[in-house]
């Protein structure tokens, strides 16, 4: 199924040739979760503290299906 990938602050250093104008186009089997995705970008987990799905907030457990939207944020602070 193809996947459309998108990352935010500082997770986009830890993809290698990610672009934040564009995002990233990914195929992954038809059974895959938020987790296993992001297990292959080489992210890691303790990172991602918000996992959006379609514009939804969803856990790295969620099964994602074909076109599906994803996007990873790491923890955000703020002064």
């Amino acid at each position: 199924m193809k996947l459309s990938v998108r990352l935010s602050t500082t997770l986009r250093a830890m993809v290698p040739g990610y672009q934040a104008a564009t995002g990233l186009e990914m195929e992954m089997p038809n059974s895959a979760t938020a987790k296993d995705l992001a297990e292959k970008l080489g992210l890691p987990l303790s990172e991602i503290k918000i996992v959006m799905l379609n514009g939804r907030r969803a856990d790295l457990d969620a099964r994602l299906k074909d076109g599906d939207r994803v996007g990873y944020f790491p923890a955000v602070g703020g002064g």
